[in-house]
Order: C-alpha cells, then sequence, then structure tokens
C-alpha cells in the first residue's frame, strides 16, 4: 500500500456521507472513494447473510480501484459483517461504533437512548459495546425502521419523518433520556428536527467525527497518510439509479458529484462473481 492511494468508504446509502464529510474534513490531503448501496438499502431489515455479502463485494470494488484503507460507514454493516472481513483483508479497516460511552459520560438524567436499526441493536458487536460502556447508566434501545427509507428519499423534515421520529423519541423521553445517540450514519441528517422535537435540554451525539480521527490514527500508524499540501478529490459509485440519486446526493454532500454506477470502470482485478454480486438485485 501507498500513502498516495485512496480511502475506499461505503455504506447501505447516502448515510455515510456524514461520515465522509468528517473524513474530508480532518483529511483534505486524501482521495476518497464512496460506494453508495442503495439499490439493496435499506439494510437494516435484510439477513445477516446478504449483508456480509455485499459488504465482501463491495471491499472487493474498492480495493479493486486500488483503496489503501476501508471505513464501513454504516452500523449495520459494521455489526454484520466488521469481525469476518477484518480477517479476510490485512488493511486498515475502519467500523462504526454508536456514542454511547461519551453519551454515559455526558448523560445528566443517567438515561440514554440509543436511536437504531434493528440489526445493529441486535448485533454482537453493539451487545459487546453495551456490556463494556454503557453499564454508567439507563440505556433505552429504540429500534426506528423507516428512518433510513426518509433519507433515502429526501425526506429529512416532512410529515412522515416527522411521525415517526415523534413516535420513536417520546419513548424515549418519557422515561427520562436526556442525551440521544444516533446509532445509524443516515440520522445525523436528521439531527435537526431530532433537536426541535426532543426539545433544547436533549444532547444529540453521532460518531462521525471520532470515526474520522481513528481513520487518521490507523493511517498515521501504518505510515499511510497523504501529502496534506495537495487537495484530495472524491469518487462516487451507487448499486442504484446514478440519474434517480444525483440531485439527492448533490443536495446531502453540498458539492456537485460525478455519480457513477458501480458497473462503471471497474478494474480489471475484480472477480467476475464480486462484480455480478454487486450489480445484481438481492
Amino acid at each position: 500500500m501507498k500513502a498516495h492511494q485512496p480511502i475506499g468508504v461505503f455504506d447501505s446509502g447516502l448515510g455515510g456521507l456524514t461520515v465522509l464529510r468528517e473524513i474530508r474534513a480532518l483529511l483534505p490531503g486524501e482521495d476518497l472513494l464512496y460506494v453508495a448501496d442503495s439499490g439493496h438499502a435499506p439494510y437494516g431489515d435484510k439477513p445477516t447473510a446478504m449483508i456480509e455479502a455485499r459488504a465482501f463485494a463491495i471491499t472487493e470494488l474498492l480495493l479493486a480501484r486500488g483503496a489503501k484503507a476501508i471505513v464501513i460507514a454504516c452500523n449495520t454493516a459494521t455489526g454484520a459483517a466488521a469481525r469476518l472481513l477484518r480477517t479476510r483483508y490485512p488493511i486498515p479497516l475502519i467500523a462504526m461504533e454508536p456514542a454511547v460511552k461519551p453519551a454515559v459520560e455526558r448523560t445528566r438524567s443517567g438515561v440514554v437512548g440509543v436511536l437504531a436499526t434493528r440489526q445493529t441493536l441486535a448485533s454482537h458487536n453493539f451487545s459487546v459495546l453495551l456490556k463494556r460502556v454503557g453499564s454508567g447508566a439507563e440505556v433505552l434501545l429504540q429500534p426506528c425502521p423507516g428512518l433510513v427509507e426518509c433519507v433515502e428519499g429526501g425526506d429529512l423534515d416532512g410529515e412522515r419523518t416527522r411521525a415517526l421520529l415523534t413516535g420513536y423519541l417520546d419513548r424515549l423521553l418519557a422515561r427520562g433520556a436526556d442525551t440521544l445517540v444516533l446509532g445509524c450514519t443516515h440520522y445525523p441528517y436528521l439531527t435537526p428536527l431530532i433537536q426541535e422535537i426532543a426539545g433544547p435540554g436533549v444532547q444529540v451525539l453521532d460518531s462521525g467525527a471520532a470515526v474520522a480521527r481513528q481513520v487518521q490514527r490507523r493511517l498515521s500508524e501504518a505510515g499511510l497518510l497523504a501529502d496534506s499540501e495537495r487537495l484530495g478529490e472524491e469518487r462516487f459509485w451507487t448499486s442504484g439509479d446514478p440519474a434517480d440519486m444525483h440531485g439527492l446526493m448533490r443536495r446531502l454532500w453540498g458539492n456537485e458529484v460525478l455519480l457513477r454506477h458501480l458497473g462503471e470502470d471497474t478494474a480489471p482485478r475484480t472477480t467476475k462473481a464480486s462484480a455480478a454480486l454487486a450489480l445484481e438485485p438481492v
């Protein structure tokens, strides 16, 4: 691996852009590759085996395009596939961890609410995290079906999104939660609405910035940090329809993007099996 090679980042859809933004802010010299697996989103209601297969296929595609490190910018994919990916690929592989530890440290009421997908909350990774850092407070788990679809549809503050969030938050606030953990990378786009519903006395935490710092640390340890004198570039792919997704991705990213389908510019290293898995619907 060479320092000039890019960092590969993937998510079930567009939520991982919240992590990509933090990486870009901290590491302006790095080239970034981003895959939105929107053709198969959301992951939160999919079988573990399917999520593992998607994670392996996308990792192969990113490595084929020269990625020196992989960031799983998806809590559900982290829970389903991070351990297996680490056994197969001897490169820096950085995954998500919901901000339960800082939430437990900051709560004043002693009650923390975690908003996440069902798959994330049921994962081994999350269970281990709770045992490791969750004993200092009462941690309430709130699965949030439908929120990823709202974000993927560009509905960040509409009636359906507001109604879903109100129902989920009411259950946590009624039990005294004063600190909320966003356990899905899509949810930071809903932070303004969450704050409006929950009120000014409730803290809302996500782990995007912490993941970016971990990327920086791991690359530094491996001698793989890019030259900070240059400005890095971003490249974007999706397993969905680029024409349908382009406008929303541009809106969420905040700049113009060139969005390609995963089938375009596939590097020669990619195997037929992994390419087929990346392109065929599940």
